[in-house]
This record gives structure tokens, sequence and C-alpha cells, in this order.
């Protein structure tokens, strides 16, 4: 068995039973089950909505996307081995933790296999609910460039890069492109402030003006709950995206859960603790993957100028990176992934086999 075969680089061709288009990401491919295969699956396996709630199957792929690409390795290597199972592995943690303290529900309710997830429908909140504990990235880019507001917040003068901020900032920015909202740019992932969100909170689909408090409430408790939990292996939770949703519970009232995946090396920055004490910056998320990208092409502007985006898309299809660089990065997911969780990730031998029979054996979901 090849290394290329523990991949699962294409995961929206599965032969599950949907009659709806399969809507595919950067990562995850997603299939509408059908009404009578949702209701069945909510009788037999005792989910805790309402019977007539459309449930998904969500297929996590090997995949790895940056700067908006899907980068591929020689040899055929067309994704990250255990990268999947590494991000499924830490949110299904999270998510588990949140419920425990009761902080809110998530999407999910039933994970078949590490690749997938069955979740049920959610409307999404058009926020890119975004926390930060550290001034880096993109934000340290804009504040070393004299930017002192950062979506209505002042920024404090003399902050240095990677440095703690006095307190833990909420940043978010748009879900896609919104249109016909007064102040806010017609782009996606631009920044938005609080008032912008109170202003439009129907736009950005909150059922109330009072849930944007709750959205805030969760996102803080969220990141705290995570950072604390990291702080006990030493690694530093810097900063994060989370997302949010409406979901029916069972008396048809609606439910602002998280979505999507939280705290993973995807959707979040995380540092190892004693390097920082030591003045570096150890990644233990995508970020490390980016940096070696900016220094592996000679032109970096390429990845960082959104004007360029036709140049970097063939800069991803035409330059296959050494296998050695991805087998790096599954290192850091899988690395990161079993100190969370304190189990092993496994290479499956043949992910999407795996996924065909459990769906067919267990879930009758596959003709």
């Amino acid at each position: 068995m090849s290394l290329a075969d523990q991949v699962l680089a294409v995961n929206n061709d599965l032969p599950i039973r949907t009659e709806k288009p399969v809507h595919s990401g950067k990562v995850r491919s997603v299939y509408w089950l059908t009404d009578a295969d949702s209701r069945r699956l909510i009788e037999q396996k005792g989910y805790d909505v309402p019977v007539d709630t459309p449930l998904a199957i969500m297929v996590i792929s090997d995949r790895i996307s940056a700067f908006d690409c899907i980068w591929q390795g020689e040899g055929g290597l067309k994704g990250v081995p255990g990268k999947g199972a590494a991000l499924n592995a830490i949110s299904n943690h999270w998510f588990k933790l949140f419920k425990e303290n009761g902080l809110a529900d998530s999407h999910i309710l039933d994970i078949p296999h590490p690749f997938v997830w069955i979740v049920q429908k959610a409307q999404p909140v058009m926020i890119e609910a975004i926390c930060r504990q550290y001034i880096t990235g993109s934000m340290w880019r804009a504040y070393e460039k004299g930017e002192r507001d950062f979506c209505g917040i002042e920024l404090p003068e003399g902050l240095s890069r990677d440095s703690k901020l006095p307190e833990l900032l909420q940043t978010p920015s748009t879900k896609g492109i919104l249109k016909g909202i007064d102040g806010v740019p017609e782009a996606d992932d631009v920044n938005i402030t609080r008032k912008n969100i109170e202003d439009n909170f129907e736009a950005f689909n909150f059922k109330s003006a009072d849930d944007i408090g709750l959205y805030e409430k969760l996102l803080t408790q969220g990141f705290d709950l995570i950072s604390a939990q990291l702080a006990k292996i030493d690694q530093i939770f810097v900063d994060t995206k989370f997302e949010f949703g409406y979901v029916k519970d069972t008396q048809g009232n609606d439910k602002l859960i998280y979505m999507d995946e939280v705290g993973t090396p995807d959707s979040s920055r995380i540092w190892d603790g004693e390097a920082y004490r030591q003045g570096n910056v150890i990644e233990n998320s995508k970020e490390g993957f980016r940096q070696l990208l900016l220094n592996h092409f000679p032109e970096p502007d390429i990845l960082l100028n959104k004007d360029r985006m036709a140049e970097r898309t063939a800069l991803a299809n035409d330059n296959p990176l050494p296998v050695d660089v991805l087998m790096a990065v599954s290192e850091t997911y899988t690395g990161i992934a079993e100190k969370i969780t304190g189990e092993k990730i496994e290479l499956s031998a043949n992910p999407k086999a795996e996924i065909i029979e459990i769906l067919k054996r267990d879930y009758q979901l596959v003709d």
C-alpha cells in the first residue's frame, strides 16, 4: 500500500444515496440525505432532533489548502497523510467538552468513521467569529503599518510582534459575500464591527439582536475552555475562528450551536509553550505550512496579493511540493491531535473503502 493510497484526496465521489448535488469545499464534502433516509436514521439511531430534520453526511479529506489554493506533493501525493483524521479527532474532542461544560451543542449527531460526521442541517450565521489572544499574522502586519482600529476596537501603542494582547479580542469578519449592508464591503472575509452586526443583525442571519451577545459569550467561553486545556499540555491558544448556526430543538425552537470545526490546526494558531518562553515561535498549526510556502517560492507576493490569484493558482497546480514537506505537516497535525486527545491517530490503509463499507453496513446509505 503506497503512501498516496492512504490519503483521501477526492471525497465528493462516494456512492452515498442523495438526490442533491454534492457540495465540495476546500477540505470537506457534504452529501444531503433523502428525506426518507434522514427520517429513518433519526428514528433508528435515536438522534435528539425533530423527525423532519434534514441530515447530511460530511466527509473530510486529507487535502491541504493555504492562500485559497489546494497544494499537492510529488509522486501523486495529493494530500497530507493523517490530516483529515487529526482535524476531526480534535474537533470531536472540543465539541464533547463544550457539551459537558454546558456551552452549546454542535451540528454533529454521529461519528461513523474518523473521516465522517453525520450532521443536522443548520442555518449559518454569516460571520467568521474570530478571537485573538496574541498579536500576530494579518493583525500584526496591519499594526506594523500604523493601523490601530480593528473591527471597531482601538489597539494601544507599543505592542510588539507575537506578544500577548491586553485582553481577548473578538475581531469578526464576513462569511461569504454579503450584499446591501451599509458600511460592509461586498467581499468575502472583510473585517466588521459589532455596530455593523447590531445595525444589520438579520442580514447576518441572527434571529434576534440578543443572540449577538449569545454568540460572543459562546465564542469567549469556547476560546477560554480550549485555551485552558491546551495550557495543560504546554500549548498556547493564539487565535481561532469559530462558526455558528441555528437548528431546531425537538420542540421546534431555534437554538444557536457551534458549526464546522473548532480549535483545530486549520482554524487556529497553536504555539509551543516552552519555545515561546525562550523567545521562539513553533507553530503546531497550518500557519507553519503557510510560512514554509512563503519561504519556498522566490516571489511571496504571489501568495499574499489577492490581485495575483491566477498566478497563485498556477503556482499551486504546477509545483508539487517535496514529499518530506507534506510529511512534516502530517507530523504537526497528528502530533498535536495526539497531544490534545491522548489517543493515537491511525493511518487507514484505504479510507474511502472503509467509509463506503461502514455507511453501507451500519447505515444503509449505499446501494
